[in-house]
């Protein structure tokens, strides 16, 4: 039987649930993190050499731990330090080559995250929300903030929110006017 060797490599993350920030490494494929993160066949997620801290103290450590283990489902954000981080284009745009960057802000239950949304033709709030097929959505240029706790802030050029967890979209060109 042919067996082709796959190459994996670590790659940095900072990965938010409702509770908890956990910083450490993903072991990724050729995919990226998104790759690993849209993968049907598999309902958690690895971090390894991971820090561990809570979301109201975000920058004081918990514990740390050889691996933690995440349920998917329960993650809300995961962060990079690069936007290739995330995987091939081809992969974090669909395979569409004809894309249109919106300046979006969205909401979960803990986080706000303002950034730009990449879409192919026209957008359908609809068709994200029930897309079956990838549950991990890219934003770039992001900036997340804690709902409660205005100092949780962290920019990132590349993130991956669960589609599953949004409250609230909205387009940041489609502010209304103030009256005069």
């Amino acid at each position: 039987m042919d067996t082709s060797p796959r190459t994996y490599r670590f790659l940095p993350a900072d990965v938010y649930t409702p509770g908890y920030r956990v910083v450490g490494k993903i072991m990724v494929s050729t995919n990226g993190i998104m790759g690993i993160m849209n993968d049907i066949t598999k309902s958690h997620l690895e971090i390894h050499d991971a820090r561990l801290a809570r979301i109201h103290m975000p920058t004081k450590l918990v514990d740390h731990f050889e691996i933690i283990r995440l349920v998917k489902s329960q993650v809300v954000v995961v962060c990079t330090a690069r936007r290739e981080d995330l995987g091939p284009t081809g992969i974090v745009r669909g395979g569409y080559s004809n894309i249109t960057e919106m300046p979006v802000r969205l909401a979960t239950n803990v986080f706000e995250i303002e950034g730009k949304l990449q879409v192919a033709g026209r957008f359908d709030f609809v068709a994200m929300i029930s897309d079956r097929t990838r549950n991990f959505i890219p934003m770039f240029d992001s900036t997340l903030t804690a709902i409660l706790l205005p100092n949780l802030r962290v920019e990132s050029p590349g993130i991956l929110f669960n589609r599953e967890k949004i409250d609230m979209l909205a387009f940041l060109n489609q502010r209304a006017k103030e009256d005069k």
